[in-house]
């Protein structure tokens, strides 16, 4: 590929970008991607279709499987475009839950968490008010034939485009929907591990983005109609804020919602404290049971004593790819690795 000139010049500012502020960058545009495509899936389902006349009236929504099928294909999409666009520069967790867990169990360094956190957030409510400007005018449409204004307290399917809500079948009871966000992030992590693992059968050829997009879409077909399936705080929190700022009230803060079938209050801290709990739980799980057998495995293989580093290959590999131990060498249908470094992760 040609050289391809920085749009800041070659100046002081390219050095400044290549370290956190670069990755803050990422973390922000990576995040942005993921609920501009996310967040927009949702306004297509719930806004775009009924009000263009492609459903049978202009407030038919989730009339069969078909509706949430569309959303959790269209997450997967997201997710592995965000991944895809971020992932070279700051390992794309675009995911605040992410962060904690490989902080916890991957030596991501705990002075960078707190910064990620604040772009991944930032990015999401910037993808949220993105959404909201192109389907602004479906959304209200929306609102106006099913006679739920923003400020009513009942427009509940069109907030439910940029924020999660639990199941009637709850009843209201914060137990129930916590369990599902712990549950469904700490698969998350699970799989997001399993993918980016070289000691195990990772994703080559660059296919981890689509791996993990993969793995939201089946948390989210499984475990998803109990709690809209958040499973990260940013993606929450950040349209959140912009649905309190753009007239939704207490169904975004405190995350409050009372009808005749179903009732809620003070929901909003659930997607933020399950994810996080559940991620670290995730990760835990799978070095106890996958990656300390991997590791042993190693060990016994390299026929070596102490820590070894669990990730990618020796320094020798490159100038002579004989002395690499078959133990770490990419399985024939794995492909070729992504990365040499599981500590980067792309999830």
């Amino acid at each position: 590929m040609a050289a391809i000139t920085p749009l800041r010049g070659e100046g002081r500012t390219v050095g400044r970008i290549t370290g956190l502020w670069g990755e803050l960058l990422s973390e922000f545009f990576g995040t942005f991607v993921l609920l501009a495509f996310g967040d927009g899936v949702v306004a297509m389902a719930v806004a775009a279709l009924p009000g263009s006349g492609r459903a049978a009236t202009p407030t038919t929504i989730f009339n069969a499987a078909g509706d949430w099928l569309l959303i959790t294909w269209g997450w997967c999409m997201a997710v592995a475009m965000a991944v895809w666009i971020a992932g070279g520069v700051s390992g794309a967790h675009i995911n605040p839950a992410v962060t904690l867990a490989f902080a916890v169990r991957r030596k991501f360094a705990w002075s960078k968490v707190l910064p990620y956190w604040g772009a991944q957030v930032l990015g999401a409510f910037t993808g949220a008010a993105l959404v909201l400007c192109v389907y602004g005018s479906a959304i209200n449409a929306f609102n106006g034939a099913s006679h739920t204004p923003r400020g009513g307290g009942q427009a509940l399917p069109s907030f439910s485009i940029f924020a999660t809500f639990p199941a009637a079948y709850f009843h209201g009871s914060s137990v129930g929907p916590l369990i599902d966000q712990i549950v469904g992030t700490a698969f998350l992590l699970i799989f997001v591990a399993a993918l980016i693992d070289l000691r195990n059968t990772a994703v080559g050829s660059n296919l981890a983005p689509l791996g993990i997009g993969l793995a939201v879409a089946a948390i989210g077909m499984s475990y998803g109609a109990n709690a809209g399936y958040a499973i990260n705080p940013a993606r929450d929190f950040g349209p959140r804020v912009l649905a309190w700022f753009a007239g939704w009230g207490h169904l975004a803060f405190p995350g409050s919602y009372s009808s005749a079938g179903a009732a809620f209050s003070d929901y909003f801290w659930i997607p933020i404290v399950g994810p996080l709990i559940g991620g670290v739980i995730g990760i835990v799980l799978y070095d106890l049971f996958i990656g300390d057998v991997l590791h042993a495995r190693l060990k016994l293989d390299e026929n070596v004593t102490g820590p070894i580093e669990e990730s990618g290959v020796p320094a020798t590999a490159a100038s002579a790819p004989e002395a690499v131990p078959e133990a770490r060498r990419p399985a024939e249908s794995a492909g070729s690795a992504v990365s040499t470094d599981e500590q980067s992760p792309k999830g």
